[in-house]
């Protein structure tokens, strides 16, 4: 939703919110450890995306890549994207056997609201990897994936 001058509520329309999500993406706007893009450039309905998450500086995630999926329903962005880890971690917020994140136990997914984004799944994503409870959980071998 957004404001016009005279203070009427105006809500963006889901294609418009991914497009400009898309847009800052590309254009590097926005936090530097996270990425994210379309799978597919030829996706008009802006529907299934790739996701990036560098691992924080004195964790056991220091130094890796995580890929993650993510797909954008017809009911975004009035719900969040559906987000799974293609890399395999150890965090209680992700499904250990599909990779699927569970959306009660992430920060930005639990008190989602339509003017959140992509950009605040991957950084609260990352901002678990940084709390005491995660920081220091042993982590699957670099490089494996889950199913």
């Amino acid at each position: 939703m957004q404001r016009t001058p005279s203070g009427e509520v105006v809500i963006v329309p889901r294609n418009f919110k991914l497009l400009e999500e898309l847009e800052a993406s590309e254009k590097g706007v926005g936090e530097m450890s996270i990425s994210f893009g379309l799978t597919d450039p030829g996706d008009t309905f802006l529907s299934h995306w790739n996701g990036g998450i560098l691992g924080p500086h004195g964790t056991q995630h220091d130094g890796r890549f995580y890929e993650l999926k993510i797909h954008c329903t017809d009911k975004y962005p009035n719900v969040p994207p559906e987000v799974r880890f293609v890399s395999r971690i150890n965090m209680p917020c992700v499904d250990q056997k599909t990779g699927k994140v569970i959306i009660a136990r992430v920060h930005a997914m639990r008190n989602w609201n339509r003017s959140m984004g992509i950009e605040e799944v991957l950084v609260s994503l990352r901002m678990e990897m940084c709390s005491p409870a995660n920081r220091g959980l042993r982590q699957p071998m670099e490089g494996s994936t889950f199913p």
